[in-house]
């Protein structure tokens, strides 16, 4: 365990059985705790959103019955460092010029003394804590956090030579569960929330499965035998009506090299695994909130940094502004306010989460973030909720922009070009009404209307790491 941001001796901590908490600063009176969980590359393949054939998790969907489950959540940006900082600081890429994981965020102007989340519950009294990956690596936040816990790297026996696919890693583990890190992370959050603590607390929890290396215990491929695993349903040509820029975003190198070496089905069984491994630890982490002092005066909060391509639009990992990619899990309980067995369709966008939790933790209000606050969806999920969901890359070919709403996607590519999908009719994206063969004046209004939701301009990009 390592603190950052703090002295040591600050830090002999909580108590609830033990010592409690001597932490300077203001003394909030009955807020909530926050339960924070962020899971790394998971898609809406989880069983209470749509499932995929043969994959149950009993857990995820076990928290999501507990309060409001939000089936058409999306990131702000297709990659783990612009998707966590815009979350993180409740400020979109498009304003702080933050697009790719290269790009410390904190070189950005607008965000070099940006109050995140985690520090913003610190500076009004929470005590604040965390461990695994809320900010991207090598870009942390330190003066944030009271303590931060490291769990290690998971065990990766296997030499990049020995791997199936150039740049895809997976395959089982023959170690038990409590070697992965993980399953450290998980155990280190569930002691905390065994503790008393004389504050309330906002504990972050940063699972990184199932981004890749895509290897865990054997027993969780076995879960999945090979010969019942389903492939994505994918269209051959599904890339011909799709604007230039949009297929060179596409690596269709990989899929290439995935088809011909017969290891698509291994692919998926293998991210599969790593669900099922995470949807074990978020079962461990429910069990022990249960148990907990705290277990009805926690709001619970999970959600994604982005979700990923296994084969559909012949495209694989991420970085690309179509619905497998954008659209991630997202759900929220938070005592006195949801309701058991909630769902809202409305299309939201991870850069609420900021303003949503200073509501329900009653903090005083946040200049300057761009999120709106989820609070009258999680009252009632049918409330009016006009704005569509932004998703933004920056690639070499400039910045380009995503809109989903209830029924459809829009895309505009930094040249101009656009795509339209009718999701109500075409879930899986693969007819763009706006090409030329599709001359339905009705598809043209339904984009232009979402166009007047694009950022007015966009950011220059931030400087990179040297």
């Amino acid at each position: 365990m390592r603190a950052m941001g703090v002295s040591a001796a600050a830090l002999a901590l909580p108590g609830c059985t033990g010592p409690t908490h001597q932490l300077a600063g203001k003394t909030p009176k009955n807020k909530p705790n926050v339960l924070f969980i962020a899971i790394e590359d998971l898609n809406h393949w989880i069983g209470c959103i749509r499932g995929y054939p043969g994959l149950e998790t009993g857990n995820l969907d076990r928290l999501a019955r507990r309060g409001m489950l939000f089936t058409n959540a999306h990131v702000s940006a297709p990659a783990c460092n612009p998707s966590r900082a815009s979350l993180l600081t409740g400020i979109l890429p498009s304003t702080s010029g933050v697009y790719g994981n290269p790009q410390p965020w904190r070189n950005s102007p607008v965000l070099k003394d940006a109050i995140t989340l985690p520090h913003y519950f610190k500076d009004n009294g929470y005590w604040v804590a965390g461990g695994g990956k809320i900010f991207h690596d090598g870009y942390p936040d330190p003066e944030a956090w009271h303590e931060y816990f490291n769990p290690g790297e998971s065990p990766v026996p296997a030499k990049p030579s020995d791997w199936p696919v150039k740049g895809m890693f997976w395959g089982p583990l023959d170690v038990p569960d409590e070697q992965m890190g993980d399953w450290k992370l998980t155990s280190w959050v569930i002691e905390q929330l065994g503790k008393k603590h004389d504050k309330p607390f906002f504990l972050a929890c940063g699972i990184r499965k199932p981004h890749l290396t895509w290897q865990v215990p054997r027993k969780y491929f076995d879960m999945h035998p090979l010969n019942e695993v389903a492939l994505p349903k994918v269209k051959e040509n599904d890339l011909d009506d799709i604007p230039e820029i949009g297929k060179r975003l596409v690596f269709s190198n990989i899929h290439k090299s995935i088809i011909e070496s017969n290891n698509w089905r291994n692919a998926v069984q293998a991210y599969l695994a790593c669900i099922s491994f995470v949807d074990v630890c978020i079962g461990r982490l429910i069990d022990a909130l249960d148990e907990s002092p705290c277990a009805n005066n926690t709001v619970t909060m999970l959600w994604s940094d982005h979700g990923w391509h296994l084969g559909q639009k012949h495209d694989w990992k991420k970085f690309v502004l179509w619905e497998e990619v954008t659209h991630v899990p997202f759900m929220i309980t938070a005592p006195g306010i949801t309701k058991p067995g909630g769902r809202c369709s409305a299309p939201v966008s991870l850069i609420d989460i900021y303003p949503t939790l200073i509501d329900l933790c009653n903090l005083p209000a946040k200049k300057g973030i761009e999120g709106k606050s989820l609070l009258p969806l999680l009252k009632n999920p049918e409330a009016k909720w006009e704005r569509p969901a932004l998703t933004t890359i920056n690639r070499s070919d400039g910045v380009c922009h995503s809109l989903r709403s209830k029924r459809w996607r829009y895309i505009r590519y930094s040249d101009g070009t656009e795509e339209l999908y009718d999701h109500y009719n075409d879930e899986l994206e693969w007819t763009n009404l706006l090409w030329p063969e599709h001359p339905d004046p009705r598809h043209r209004r339904a984009a232009d209307e979402l166009a007047k939701w694009l950022p007015k301009s966009s950011a220059p990009a931030s400087p990179k790491s040297e």
